[in-house]
C-alpha cells in the first residue's frame, strides 16, 4: 500500500505552499525512560508509581496505526520486530513504521540515581540498521525488507568541541552505512542538555546554526528526509525554513503539558513553516489516545482551531464516560514545554536540598522514605 508519508513529502517538495502536514506517534520511549515509558496505568492510584506494561504500550501503537490518522509510527527496535516483522501490522496500512536508530546518553533516563541526562550527550547506538530492516545481524539483499526502512537519528549539541565532534563523527558513520543499505532517516536535534559553563546566549540560533552547518557538508543522497527539533517560536522557525526551502522542518512535542499545549504548538508551528510534528508524551499522556490523535489530525489538516479541538476532545471523553485529568478550563491553559528528554525531569521547588547544581539531590543525606518520595515525584514529573 502506498504510504501517506511518501505522498506528502513529494507534494511538499513540489509545492512550497502545500498545506500537507505529517504526523508521527512517537512510542520509542522504552529506549529512554525504562519502566515508566508506557505511561501511567489507568488503574494507578494517586500515590503509586504504577505503569502500563510493554504489551499495553504496543497495543496502543496498534490502535493508533489502525486509526490511520498518523503518517509515522516511531518505535524501538524491539517493538518494530514484534509489530512490523512478526505481526506484519504495516503491510496493508498507509502508516510508515520507523525506529529510533540511536540512543545517545542524554536520553538514558533511569529512575533513582540516574545522572546521564545532566551530563553532556555522548553518541551510542544499541541497535543496528540490519536489525531494524530485517531482524537479523545481516540482511539478505535478495529478499524484500520485512522491517522498517526509516529511522530517527538524534544529536544533542552542547557547545563543546570534543563532545560535539564525537557526535558528528558518529552521525557521519551512520549516514554512510544508511546510504549503502538503502535506509532512510530523519534527524532529531535537541537543545543543549549539559552545556554549562559555556551555554550559548541564544539557544534557538545555536541549534539552527548547528543544523545547517552540520548538513552543509552532506550531499542529497545522505541527507535526512526532515528534521525533528524543539519549537523555539515563530522567528526561529521562519529563519530555518526560509534558509533552505528543500529542508523540511518538524517539531518534537517535549513534555506532555495540557491538551491545548499540544494542539496550539502544532497549529502555530505550521503557521510559521513546520510541516511535521512528532508527539510522544503529549499523545501517551492523553486519557484517550485515539481521540486525542483524531483531533490532532483535524488541527494539522486545518479543519479545527486548537481551542475547538480541545473542546471537541473533552466532549468525546464525556460521551465515553472517561474522566479527564483536568477540567476543560484547565486543559485550555497554555504552559511551558521542555526542549529535550532530560529537561522534563527538572526537580520541583519542594524537592530535597541539592548537593550541587545538577538535577539530582544528595541521596546520602536523605532518609529511605525521602528517597521513595523523591522518586515518586520524579516519575510524576516525567509523565506530566
Amino acid at each position: 500500500m502506498q504510504k501517506s508519508l511518501d505522498v506528502k513529502l513529494a507534494r511538499i517538495h513540489q509545492d512550497a505552499s502545500s498545506r500537507d502536514f505529517i504526523l508521527a506517534d512517537a512510542k520509542d520511549a522504552d529506549m529512554a525512560f525504562g519502566l515508566a515509558a508506557p505511561g501511567r496505568s489507568p488503574e494507578h492510584h494517586a500515590a503509586e508509581g504504577r505503569f502500563r506494561s510493554l504489551v499495553d504500550y504496543r497495543d496502543l501503537i496498534r490502535q493508533i496505526v489502525e486509526q490511520r490518522d498518523v503518517d509515522i509510527a516511531l518505535m524501538s527496535c524491539s517493538s518494530n520486530d514484534v509489530l512490523t516483522i512478526q505481526q506484519r501490522l504495516f503491510d496493508n496500512s498507509p502508516v510508515t513504521p520507523a525506529v529510533r536508530a540511536n540512543d545517545s546518553t542524554d536520553i538514558w533516563l533511569a529512575a533513582g540515581t540516574g545522572r546521564y541526562g545532566s551530563q553532556p550527550s555522548l553518541p551510542f547506538r544499541s541497535t543496528t540498521i540490519d536489525h531494524v530492516m530485517c531482524g537479523a545481524a545481516s540482511c539478505d539483499d535478495r529478499r524484500p525488507v520485512p522491517g522498517a526502512d526509516l529511522g530517527l537519528y538524534s544529536i544533542t549539541f552542547n557547545n563543546d568541541a570534543h563532545a560535539d565532534r564525537a557526535s558528528l563523527e558518529a552521525y557521519r558513520e551512520f549516514r554512510l552505512e544508511a546510504e549503502q543499505k538503502g535506509f532512510r532517516h530523519f534527524l532529531e536535534v535537541f537543545a543543549p542538555n549539559a552545556c554549562a559553563p559555556s551555554c550559548p546566549e541564544d539557544t534557538a540560533r545555536f541549534v539552527n546554526d548547528s543544523i545547517v552547518r552540520a548538513l552543509a557538508g552532506v550531499p542529497p543522497a545522505s541527507r535526512p528526509l526532515f528534521l525533528k527539533i524543539p519549537y523555539f517560536g515563530p522567528a526561529a522557525m521562519e529563519h530555518l525554513v526560509s534558509y533552505d526551502p528543500s529542508l523540511i522542518v518538524g517539531i518534537l512535542g517535549g513534555s506532555a503539558g495540557t491538551t491545548y499545549d499540544a494542539y496550539q504548538m502544532l497549529w502555530e508551528a505550521k503557521r510559521y513553516g513546520a510541516r511535521v510534528a512528532l508527539y510522544g508524551r503529549k499523545i501517551n499522556n492523553a486519557e484517550d489516545q485515539v481521540a486525542f490523535v483524531r483531533y490532532l489530525r483535524a488541527v494539522a489538516d486545518d479543519q479545527m482551531l486548537p481551542e475547538e479541538a480541545v473542546r471537541a476532545y473533552h466532549d468525546t471523553l464525556r460521551k465515553q464516560n472517561i474522566s479527564p485529568r483536568r477540567s476543560l478550563e484547565q486543559d485550555l491553559e497554555q504552559t511551558a514545554s521542555s526542549t529535550s528528554y532530560s529537561q522534563s525531569t527538572a526537580t520541583s521547588p519542594t524537592a530535597p536540598k541539592r548537593s550541587d547544581s545538577s538535577s539530582t539531590p544528595d541521596f546520602s543525606q536523605m532518609t529511605s522514605s525521602e528517597k521513595v518520595q523523591w522518586n515518586l515525584e520524579r516519575w510524576r514529573r516525567i509523565l506530566d
